[in-house]
């Protein structure tokens, strides 16, 4: 269902607020990408040690993988915690391994998200609410 009019008390953002608040934004998906990439391999290696010891562990090497299990716990809460930053903000996360985000915005009289990605000089394409990433657009150059 397309939206008709804005939502009371949602943020949106033009491109140039999107633009203007990318160097706050930019750090903070920088900190989920690195996040996410470490912790999907610590998981993993967790898996792996987890499923060839089967209960053979001995007890140093219990309290080594209890440390370790407390470590990707307390990073999981920090991935939280950016992403209540990016919430606050009013912005989506929608993919934590390439930075991708979505910036709610208004245009032509309907919801649509600007769509940026880590590594983008700057907001520059578009796509609507249930396209996503496939449908992502240039957005129209505007004249100074």
């Amino acid at each position: 269902m397309v939206a008709t009019k804005p939502a009371q008390g949602k943020k949106y953002y033009t491109v140039s607020q999107a633009n203007a608040a990318l160097p706050l934004v930019r750090a903070i998906v920088q900190d989920i990408t690195d996040l996410a990439r470490d912790l999907q391999d610590r998981n993993e290696r967790l898996r792996r040690v987890i499923a060839h010891e089967r209960g053979a562990l001995g007890e140093a090497y219990r309290e080594e993988l209890q440390q370790v299990q407390a470590d990707l716990e307390r990073d999981q809460e920090r991935m939280r915690d950016y992403e209540a930053e990016l919430t606050k903000l009013g912005i989506e996360i929608k993919d934590y391994f390439t930075g991708l985000i979505d910036f709610p915005c208004w245009m032509d009289g309907r919801e649509v998200y600007l769509c940026w990605r880590l590594g983008e000089p700057e907001v520059s394409h578009w796509h609507e609410l249930d396209t996503g990433f496939a449908g992502r657009q240039k957005l129209p150059r505007i004249s100074p």
